[in-house]
């Protein structure tokens, strides 16, 4: 057999397919991202009652608030919201701040009480511009202090425990005789005066309370009513006469004008004592604060108290929508079952109930904190006319006469 060349027989190349092992991550990153929406939706609907799913539009408000900003940046406010088809930004400015700027931004205004409230619905007014106002809930003005302060003025018949104490109980509330503490003050007595030694505390400042910044903070120009009527023998403030009152008035506030509109903060820090030893405050507030301190320490302070004024204040916060899609936030905020519970848990006091059987002494009751008693013949505070009141601050503030422009001394 004659030979012939040799050829090799064709090779066959066969290209090996990736295996399913190698191609699942591609597969399952797809799967994991429309899980996670779906998951996200039907979350939604588990905790809301709303089914929210990844494609609905959310509604954007935009707003300013005082100290109430605490309640939108609550997370369980903010998921209730969420399921309502809602989220909320809320920059947190001073009362007084809020009457002045640009509202062009905005869908509403949450000031702190009525007098700012009254001011900023009469400007919108006079621009001819949408308002809507809502009342969702309200809190007392009180003055927060620590117990050796509070036994001090008990010591000398300023403050009386509020009772019923339970035997081997510390009373967390007390009644303070405004007249008799602001006396003190007038007559540049200090704590050391009152032999606060005697409680294992030394300070050798006058006996007065500190606020935020006058022309800035509702709570601070409520305050100030509070003194102008008790100074003014349960009277409320009047032409002729209301600018010399504020001149009389104005050592026992101005001096005290804490920079910014937080005071409650630096009281409730560790070094509290020595930087803000009495502190006009809201209830909500501490009641807050309290409810914080007991779910991660399973106690109470006991240490740092309420003094509830005999000639009282009750705020009220007002929610001003300045666009008509901001209504449906303001009619939440009033009328959802599952938001009025959220704010009695951070301390507020919903429109209708009774502190002292209703939802707030329940929710107290349930960790083991004293409810305040708010049976009382105490004399209520009227404040004086709007425009009484604004030249009163200015007055006693050294406020501009712009609402809007920084205060002098105040922080930025």
């Amino acid at each position: 057999m004659p030979e012939g060349p040799i050829v090799e027989e064709p090779r066959l190349t066969v290209k090996r397919q990736r295996s399913i092992a190698h191609r699942r991550p591609r597969f399952t990153a797809a799967v994991a991202g429309l899980l996670a929406l779906f998951l996200a939706g039907t979350t939604s609907l588990a905790l809301s009652g709303h089914l929210l799913l990844p494609f609905d539009k959310v509604l954007l408000l935009e707003g300013r608030t005082g100290s109430k900003a605490v309640f939108f940046e609550d997370p369980e406010v903010r998921r209730l919201l969420l399921g309502h088809g809602i989220r909320v930004h809320v920059t947190a400015s001073g009362s007084q701040e809020l009457v002045g700027g640009d509202y062009s931004r905005l869908s509403f205004l949450f000031p702190s009480g009525r007098p700012p409230a009254n001011d900023i619905l009469a400007r919108l007014k006079r621009e001819n511009a949408y308002s809507k106002a809502y009342n969702p809930f309200v809190s007392p003005l009180v003055l927060a202090t620590y117990r050796d302060y509070a036994r001090t003025l008990e010591d000398s018949g300023i403050a009386t425990p509020q009772l019923p104490v339970g035997r081997g109980e510390e009373p967390l509330y007390y009644s303070l005789d405004l007249a008799a503490f602001l006396s003190q003050g007038a007559a540049h007595r200090t704590w050391n005066d009152l032999r606060i030694q005697r409680h294992g505390t030394t300070n050798g400042n006058v006996v007065v309370a500190q606020t935020s910044h006058i022309c800035q903070s509702n709570s601070a120009e409520t305050f100030l009513a509070q003194v102008a009527f008790t100074v003014n023998g349960g009277r409320v403030p009047e032409d002729p006469g209301a600018e010399e009152l504020a001149d009389r008035i104005k050592p026992l506030l101005s001096a005290q004008g804490m920079p910014g509109v937080d005071v409650f903060e630096p009281y409730a820090s560790p070094e509290g004592r020595g930087i803000a030893p009495v502190v006009v405050v809201y209830e909500h507030q501490y009641l807050a604060y309290q409810t914080r301190f007991h779910d991660t320490r399973h106690r109470i302070d006991t240490e740092r108290v309420l003094l509830y004024p005999t000639s009282r204040f009750i705020t009220q916060p007002q929610f001003i929508s300045l666009r008509p899609e901001a209504d449906r936030l303001g009619e939440l905020l009033t009328h959802d079952r599952r938001l009025r519970e959220r704010a009695v848990a951070l301390g507020f006091r919903t429109i209708g109930d009774d502190a002292d059987s209703g939802e707030l002494r329940t929710y107290l009751g349930e960790r083991g904190i004293p409810a305040p008693d708010t049976r009382t013949d105490d004399t209520r505070t009227v404040m004086p006319a709007q425009e009484i009141l604004n030249r009163m601050v200015r007055k006693v503030g050294d406020c501009p006469s712009d609402p809007g422009a920084p205060a002098p001394g105040a922080a930025p």
